[in-house]
């Protein structure tokens, strides 16, 4: 209407026969390039806004494995069988008993894909899985080499996310390399180590600095040795998201998203202790903190069932948990990767699919194959409450729950995803 105030030219006509107007507007052309202009601009400012690299750590990252870090003798190497439920990790009483990382994958437990299956009496369930790293104990010194120190810092560098494990009980026959029991000080030597890891890389590669270093490259390599100088951690280091392209090739420790696992004592499983309190306190909001006695639920995960009247689950709520500690790990690491599941579901399988944050639909199909990607026509998709609730894909079609999505669209977690596709 204030374009026509403003003189633009109006022309109507009607169809012979037909009640349907023709409405020409010339100005249209000027409305267009006007949408096209503004929304150059939102993409502008969008590629200019200032994050810190955490920000992008937890929105675009492609990771898939976490590294479990600590101390010696703290239960890291006891954390991962109880994760992996396995053995292959040697759980001794000595320091740097796991030279070489262990590393394996763990199939997520998932309520929604088992409500899924049961609705399609699917014949296979396929669950995600995540990659789990078992490194050695750090040391004080370890940026510097003592304790192999270089070698096991290397293997963190590879890891997208840190499981930071601490001692919260005390056992005499369990030596710690410190000799005295106290995971804040465990936490501020290993962090440091990292930091002073982490500055040592930056200085290396400023010095190596070449003339075809790009100045955005350069700039960044300074912006971030100033964070680290100042005792912050890289995660902390503001840039654009052209920017964090280039951050990511730094390969930072402390630019990792990290949790901390308290280790506690089989009594202490369900209340926690002192320990875990000054734990909580050290780190406040700023990680995650969670609680598990390690040795119990290895012993839980790893006992021989078969034959028995009694579940796993059971046995848990027998030692006082509702929850499987390891399974609260799991769903956290997941959600620092930034990992998002859909679902494909039929009486042949049941699947879930790790995604990344913000996947299109297109790119997902590519997860279940590359054909189905370059063949792709679109996507039917119903959320995973609308299937539930309407007991599968039939009365969700009926309920007009089922939609067909472009190759934009982007997946959401808990979506149930059949793809159409040529070829």
């Amino acid at each position: 209407r204030k374009m026509l105030r403003q003189g633009s030219t109006l022309s109507i006509g009607r169809r012979t026969g037909n009640h349907d107007s023709r409405i020409c507007i010339h100005s249209r052309s000027i409305l267009r390039s006007s949408y096209q202009r503004s929304f150059a601009k939102k993409e502008e400012k969008a590629e200019d806004a200032i994050m810190p690299a955490s920000y992008y750590a937890s929105k675009l990252s492609t990771g898939k494995s976490a590294g479990i870090i600590g101390m010696p003798n703290i239960g890291k190497s006891t954390l991962f069988n109880a994760l992996t439920s396995t053995q292959i990790a040697q759980a001794a009483n000595f320091p740097f008993c796991t030279i070489n990382p262990n590393v394996a994958r763990v199939a997520v437990e998932d309520e929604r894909l088992e409500a899924l299956a049961k609705i399609c009496q699917s014949d296979k369930i396929t669950k995600t899985q995540m990659e789990f790293v078992d490194i050695a104990g750090l040391i004080k010194g370890a940026s510097t080499g003592a304790g192999l120190g270089n070698q096991f810092l290397g293997n963190i560098r590879e890891v997208s996310v840190l499981l930071h494990v601490v001692r919260c009980f005390d056992d005499a026959l369990i030596t710690h390399v410190e000799e005295s029991v106290d995971p804040v000080r465990d936490i501020e030597t290993i962090n440091l180590e990292l930091l002073l890891s982490d500055i040592d890389l930056i200085e290396r590669a400023r010095a190596k600095k070449k003339k075809e270093t790009s100045r955005m490259h350069s700039d960044l390599l300074d912006r971030t040795h100033q964070v680290l100088q100042e005792g912050k951690w890289a995660s902390e280091v503001k840039m654009t998201i052209q920017e964090w392209e280039v951050f990511k090739t730094f390969r930072l420790i402390t630019a990792k998203p990290m949790m901390y696992v308290c280790n506690v004592a089989d009594k202490d499983g369900q209340t926690g202790n002192a320990l875990v309190d000054s734990v909580r306190k050290h780190v406040g909001e700023k990680n995650p903190v969670f609680m598990i006695s390690a040795r119990i639920e290895e012993e839980l995960v790893n006992m021989d069932l078969s034959g028995e009247k009694i579940s796993r689950q059971e046995l848990f709520e027998m030692e006082g948990l509702k929850e499987s500690g390891l399974n609260k790990v799991i769903k956290a690491s997941r959600r620092l990767l930034g990992l998002e599941t859909f679902y494909t579901a039929g009486p042949t399988e049941a699947r879930a699919w790790n995604i990344p944050g913000q996947t299109k639909a297109k790119d997902a199909a590519g997860y279940i194959h590359t054909d189905i990607s370059k063949g792709f026509v679109k996507a039917e998709v119903i959320s995973y409450d609308d299937y539930i609730r309407c007991n599968g894909e039939k009365q969700a079609k009926v309920e007009g729950k089922l939609r067909f999505e472009g190759p934009s669209y982007i997946v959401q977690d808990g979506d149930v995803v059949h793809f159409k596709h040529n070829g």
